[in-house]
């Protein structure tokens, strides 16, 4: 089964920490990515940018309208994602729980599906 560990953060924790410890953050999920690489199980894995450049689309009608960010009602921020294959959900939380992340933002685990798909 195919599951998202989407990375869930609270705008300006990114730019809370000194430099040094933003670096060391980001090589602990380097080295997470990695070892999941190295057990099969990681099929991509992405740091967004922060959502400053950001554009959101929408349609209405028959016009777009388009929102260039930072959008100022966010309350939080995808910050990237790990897209794995596991063999069952626990699996999936099992690797979340052992995600660096969880010590400064959210991770949380879905199943990749169709939209149309019903809940389980």
């Amino acid at each position: 089964m195919t599951y998202m560990l989407i990375i869930i953060e609270e705008p300006g924790e990114r730019r809370r920490p000194p430099e040094a410890e933003r670096r060391q953050r980001y090589e602990r999920m380097v080295g997470f990515a990695g070892e999941l690489q190295a057990r099969g199980l990681l099929k991509a894995a992405e740091a967004l940018a922060l959502p400053d450049d950001a554009v959101r689309v929408r349609k209405r009608g028959q016009s777009h309208a388009m929102v260039d960010g930072p959008f100022a009602e966010a309350k939080e921020i995808v910050g990237g994602f790990f897209w794995l294959d596991c063999r069952t959900r626990e699996e999936a939380l099992a690797i979340a729980r052992g995600c660096p992340a969880t010590e400064w933002s959210t991770v949380e685990v879905r199943r990749v599906a169709p939209c149309f798909e019903e809940a389980e």
